[in-house]
């Protein structure tokens, strides 16, 4: 997606990330939202083409915000802030484009005449479900929508307040295809505190696989991204997809760590502060670009799916899932407006 049309230079002050409408800009005197930035706009467009040079399953996206609270160090997503001349950094976890007519917008744009009812992928940029949903509330309009024209889709999510929304995700699912995905890349505890500050826990996300598994509605886990001397030792990546599989997956797949610009600059200086003796291998394991050498990809890669068939993922399922689209691979993983 373009964003030159977003920009408009403030008269009180330096350019900020605008609609051709004036933003309206919000901070909120709450502990959850200490320091952030909320830029509430009124998009033009809310459901995206992805462009047929991305390689993705899916062709289409729905991204109510632009930067996250979530804050996680390695997040592929970061240098889309830079379109909005935000920096890749601490901008993208504090300053938060929030679409406000997001809901109105989809609901119009399922119901055109043109729209032909291809599946939606949401969470694809920044999570849907970040702590902004829950004062925003912009997801139960946009999933209305869905279920109403009965158009497949599906999430990919770190956030519990996914089950806020549970009754409206179980009456799409009665209707199209709805297919879920939690993001738990590792389970150690204190890893989590550094890496994702502002996320619910790996434990949390589970039980958020779990709820939905019971109620019907098959939840995958994208196991991404596995980071390289810190979650890819057989017994970390043992202990995760046990408790994968213990959550009632429907399935697994790994996504070790890749590191585009701006999430490679960021994650590096986290690397500095926390994991000083692992700046020189990571900048040998990545040394030729944003990917690990494809040997080390795929070792990782073979060694959850060997551990998934193992501990029976999908086959003890206590739900009847629609098969969810597959997740997308390290190549295919793109910076989605």
């Amino acid at each position: 997606m373009r964003w030159d049309h977003l920009r408009l230079t403030d008269d009180t002050g330096p350019a900020l990330p605008l609609l051709q409408r004036r933003a309206v800009t919000r901070t909120f005197d709450t502990p959850g939202f200490h320091g952030v930035t909320f830029y509430e706009i009124h998009a033009h467009t809310i459901i995206n083409t992805v462009p047929r040079t991305s390689r993705l399953p899916f062709t289409h996206t729905i991204n109510p915000y632009r930067g996250c609270t979530h804050a996680c160090v390695y997040c592929f997503a970061r240098n889309s802030h830079t379109y909005l001349d935000l920096d890749p950094g601490a901008d993208f976890d504090s300053k938060i484009i929030v679409k406000v007519n997001a809901a109105e917008l989809a609901r119009r744009e399922l119901t055109h005449p043109r729209w032909h009812g291809a599946p939606i992928a949401l969470g694809t940029n920044v999570d849907c479900y970040q702590r902004a949903e829950g004062r925003y509330r912009l997801m139960p309009g946009i999933l209305a929508a869905l279920r109403d024209t009965a158009n497949p889709f599906s999430i990919l999510t770190k956030g519990t307040l996914i089950l806020r929304d549970l009754p409206l995700l179980a009456e799409a699912a009665e209707r199209t295809t709805v297919s879920i995905a939690v993001s738990v890349g590792f389970i150690d505890h204190d890893l989590w505190r550094q890496a994702e500050p502002g996320t619910p826990s790996p434990t949390a996300r589970l039980q958020v696989c779990a709820a939905l598994g019971d109620a019907g509605i098959g939840c995958s886990v994208l196991m991404g991204p596995v980071l390289p001397y810190l979650t890819d030792s057989p017994r970390r990546l043992e202990n995760a997809v046990r408790q994968i599989a213990d959550a009632g997956a429907t399935s697994v797949t790994a996504i070790p760590l890749h590191l585009r610009p701006g999430a490679r600059e960021w994650y590096m200086a986290w690397l500095q502060r926390h994991h000083p003796r692992l700046v020189e291998p990571y900048r040998r394991l990545y040394a030729r670009g944003a990917y690990a050498p494809k040997a080390y990809r795929d070792r990782i890669t073979r060694q959850v799916a060997d551990l998934a068939a193992k501990y029976g993922i999908g086959r003890h399922a206590r739900h009847r899932p629609a098969p969810p689209p597959p997740p997308p691979g390290p190549q295919q993983l793109s910076l989605l407006g």
